[in-house]
């Protein structure tokens, strides 16, 4: 289990935590189908949001010409 998983297990009532750790390692075996419920899988850090931002998607890309010069050929 992930840091992250733990921080947010901690943050849960000690049996819903006993049981999200436990679901957690049973995840991580080949073949074994686990199934969370909503609320463990956010707690599991299922739902983390982790796109990037308009800005930060500009930015990042090589390819296009900088917004100010594209705007000047229109």
């Amino acid at each position: 289990m992930d840091e992250s998983s733990k921080k947010a297990a901690g943050n849960a009532d000690p049996v819903t935590a006993a049981v999200l750790n436990e679901k957690l390692a049973d995840a991580q075996t080949p073949g074994f189908w686990a199934e969370f419920a909503p609320d463990e899988a956010e707690l599991a850090g299922a739902f983390e949001e982790s796109a990037l931002g308009e800005a930060e998607a500009e930015a990042s890309d090589i390819d296009l010409p900088p917004p100010e010069m594209s705007a000047a050929k229109e």
